[in-house]
């Protein structure tokens, strides 16, 4: 019973619920820019005739585009935190004044 009743005191701070949705939100992303990919290179292939080149080309564009899609959303993620936090302090320099 002690350790339900823990469970039910732990709050989770909406941060947390942010940060999972972002998490989420990549990981759809990854994984549709693969799948789309594939899915319009077999496309290809079924009209075209091209078995297997379609697949293999839609399959290297879907990654290509999911890493791209990636590093995007983590550069603007990243940028929107930076912002939040502030100026950042300066560092003292290290240099010997003589």
């Amino acid at each position: 019973m002690g350790a339900a009743e823990a469970a039910q005191a732990r709050k989770v701070s909406p941060d947390t619920h942010a940060a999972m949705a972002q998490g989420y939100r990549f990981v759809g992303e990854v994984v549709g820019g693969v799948l789309g990919g594939v899915g319009l290179g077999w496309l290809l292939d079924r009209f075209a005739h091209t078995q297997p080149w379609g697949v293999v080309g839609g399959l290297l564009i879907g990654t290509g585009f999911s890493i791209f899609t990636a590093v995007t959303a983590a550069a603007r993620s990243s940028k929107k935190e930076l912002d939040a936090l502030g100026p950042l302090p300066s560092a003292p320099d290290d240099e010997d004044e003589d």
